[in-house]
């Protein structure tokens, strides 16, 4: 199944030209490639510190599974106690 058919492609591009112009629309063009470029390039990075934090979190052979969130533990107020109740 195909995304656009050529008949959108070419109201796609009609209208491209009507609102930018044919002057800017290289600048438009070249910008929204640059755009694109830093936004993938963000993603690897972003995928590539991901994985490597999974690789150092991965447990060696022959050991427990480490959890990935530590246990938490409650304290009460200091000086309360648990039959203490506000009057």
């Amino acid at each position: 199944m195909r995304l656009l058919s050529p008949g959108s492609l070419l109201l796609v591009t009609v209208f491209a030209v009507l609102l930018f112009g044919g002057k800017r629309l290289p600048d438009a063009a070249r910008a929204l490639g640059r755009s694109l470029r830093i936004l993938k390039s963000e993603g690897k990075a972003l995928r590539r510190e991901f994985d490597s934090g999974r690789e150092a979190a991965a447990p060696s052979s022959g050991s427990a599974p480490v959890s990935a969130e530590p246990d938490r533990v409650v304290k009460a107020a200091p000086g309360a106690s648990r039959g203490d109740r506000a009057a």
